[in-house]
């Protein structure tokens, strides 16, 4: 398939950066409408979203530059190419995150609220965006004789990038599910922390394009630090739910 969907005014509009658009404008919809339902203005979520896409994007790319360093040390221009690919969204997730809290403390909201309230169209815009990845051929993994298994330069591979794409939908459903009986504030970042983790840990082991730490794939490591990481804000929120802090 080609990549570029169309030609604007000279420049080619790629297939990806659209899926992309569309994950985040989905994101952005369902984020205002939980902010709306849970007593927080719309304006706080359409504000902290321009600067999510801004510091997410730089986020994603300083992570895929880091480990393909000595590629970009000698190719020092390709650093700011991002319609040459190379979006880590790992490096998005942590850039996120930081993100959401330094806008909460300015505003004065709750961390934990807040960050329920824009993960909610996280993991469908990820859903969404992982077909651009099939439409670029990447992003998928070794050779299969599963029925389901695409074809990449003439060999039939595993399609990891619909494997999370349909887990990454499972995630949209079950924390969009649960939204309006959590236990506390943060639980839906608890849930999505650890079955994102989960699930990318598993799809990782399939991927042929992995970004390497020595010899250990680095979302896998970061991937067992996230469910680490859930088990331990789910004690501690649950905790000070129960304690009424």
């Amino acid at each position: 398939m080609d990549r570029v969907a169309f030609n604007l005014f000279g420049i080619d509009i790629m297939w990806y950066g659209i899926l992309i658009t569309l994950g985040m404008i989905l994101a952005i919809i369902i984020s205002t409408r939980e902010a709306k339902r849970v007593g927080y203005s719309e304006n706080y979520i359409i504000d902290l979203s321009m600067f999510l896409i801004t510091f997410g994007v730089i986020g994603a790319r300083a992570y895929y530059v880091l480990f393909n360093w000595d590629y970009y040390t000698a190719n020092i221009s390709q650093i700011i190419n991002i319609r040459g690919g190379g979006l880590a969204i790992h490096g998005g997730i942590i850039a996120g995150a930081v993100t959401v809290y330094i806008f909460s403390k300015i505003k004065k909201l709750d961390f934990f609220k807040l960050t329920d309230i824009v993960l909610l169209g996280v993991p469908l815009a990820q859903s969404i965006g992982r077909w651009g990845n099939f439409i670029n051929g990447e992003a998928h993994g070794g050779p299969t004789d599963l029925p389901w298994g695409i074809i990449v330069d003439s060999q039939k591979v595993h399609p990891t990038f619909l494997y999370e794409s349909i887990w990454n939908l499972f995630i949209f459903i079950i924390i969009f599910r649960n939204r309006k009986n959590k236990k506390y504030e943060g639980a839906l970042l608890v849930q999505y922390l650890f079955l994102y983790s989960l699930g990318r840990f598993f799809i990782e082991s399939m991927r042929t394009d992995s970004l390497m730490i020595g010899s250990l794939r680095a979302a896998q490591i970061v991937s067992l630090i996230g469910i680490v990481l859930s088990i331990i804000l789910h004690i501690v929120l649950l905790k000070r739910s129960k304690d009424g802090i």
